[in-house]
């Protein structure tokens, strides 16, 4: 496994903006490496419009070198894209977030109940599909799989409501495939050309895309995963690892989002989600308000009911933690963060995959390897702003 970088070389493993605070993330990004056993790591850092480093580490497959214009699943970091399209929605007067789903989507289950704002921050009280025993089994059984919109939401609406809608909140991915779906309705349009026209283009993200398909834009960051080891029957301590760039991510959001991009695209969009470049000032400060503080309780059986506090916080589309605005996506052996920090105009986007000292032994990813060169890089770079943890 090769992990050391590149020096100052301007290759196309690294570009970078000489200086102290170069040096400082190059070493940050190094330590964290180490720690966490990443296979590979692609981490852009900018702070206003100067570009701080952009860099990649390790290999993409064995004696390829991962290099920074590699594309890979962005998974989570299209959330805020599909929540800034509604809330452009509500700007331009075409619909309110209070806006019951049933206007749109009868056949929905508790469509008369549920609002789109509250799909938006995920205070619906629908149940994640993921907890169904129904597909994980087919998960494991076919990581390949294509799912519809239509299979997912039907999964989680043969269950109950975890709560009465807009009472607590819960992460439950059901909220944006029904969002998504929607969105499709109101504009008569399909959601990815909605993004496109109204995030990306306008943004200049010209390496982002959902192509409908599993295929990744090239050249792509290769991924691998050990989460199939139990299901499997492979014993611990017999080595096994899957590569898993091809598996088929249609369950992990809105037909329409499921994007993959590169490093630069990355830090471009959360800077502009972070400073609410594409909203009214309203809007804006509405998406980024902690409102959920003091208003989640848990939820016996529901394993994504917690107490929202100053470590993590779900705003409309977008997680606070601390002074930071971020996603940090976490599926099939990718792991990445795109964080924003309002007071100092400084955005860190990281993608990592995993080796394989990075599972445990039943094959469980040891959490999100992004998040941990994100705390240190946040560390050495803004100090006075460090990253809390969730609890």
């Amino acid at each position: 496994m090769l992990l050391s970088g590149c020096g100052g070389v301007a290759d196309d493993r690294t570009t970078v903006i000489a200086g102290e605070d170069a040096g400082l993330l190059r070493v940050a990004v190094e330590n964290a490496i180490e720690q966490i056993g990443a296979e590979a790591a692609i981490v852009r850092v900018t702070r206003g419009d100067d570009v701080l480093l952009t860099q990649a580490w390790g290999e993409s497959m064995a004696g390829v070198p991962a290099t920074v214009d590699m594309h890979f699943r962005n998974g989570a970091v299209a959330i805020p894209q599909v929540a800034t399209v509604l809330l452009q929605l509500v700007d331009e007067g075409v619909v309110s977030l209070d806006d019951r789903l049933s206007t749109w989507l009868p056949n929905v289950a508790y469509a008369d109940e549920v609002g789109l704002g509250q799909l938006a921050q995920m205070t619906s009280g629908y149940a994640d599909y993921l907890w169904s025993d129904q597909f994980r089994a087919a998960f494991s059984a076919d990581p390949f799989r294509q799912w519809t919109p239509e299979e997912l939401v039907a999964m989680a609406t043969v269950r109950p409501l975890v709560y009465p809608p807009g009472t607590n909140w819960n992460y439950s991915h059901t909220n944006y495939v029904i969002l998504g779906l929607a969105l499709e309705e109101i504009t008569g349009r399909p959601l990815d050309e909605l993004i496109s026209e109204r995030i990306l283009d306008p943004l200049g993200m010209t390496q982002t895309a959902d192509p409908g398909t599993p295929a990744l834009l090239q050249p792509a960051l290769h991924a691998y995963s050990q989460e199939r080891r139990v299901d499997l029957g492979i014993a611990q301590g017999v080595s096994f690892t899957e590569e898993s760039t091809s598996w088929n991510p249609s369950w992990t959001l809105a037909r329409g989002a499921i994007q993959n991009t590169d490093i630069t695209d990355m830090a471009t969009v959360i800077r502009a989600v972070g400073r609410g470049d594409l909203l009214t000032a309203q809007s804006h400060e509405l998406q980024v308000a902690p409102t959920l503080r003091g208003r989640t309780t848990p939820v016996e059986g529901c394993p994504t009911c917690f107490v929202q506090g100053e470590g993590y916080t779900f705003g409309y589309g977008i997680v606070l933690t601390g002074d930071w605005l971020m996603q940090n996506p976490l599926f099939h052996g990718y792991a990445g963060v795109a964080a924003y920090l309002p007071d100092e105009d400084l955005a860190i986007a990281i993608a990592a995959t995993y080796g394989p000292d990075a599972f445990d032994e039943d094959g469980e990813p040891r959490g999100n390897i992004a998040m941990t060169i994100f705390r240190d890089v946040a560390a050495a770079l803004a100090p006075d702003h460090q990253v809390p943890s969730r609890s």
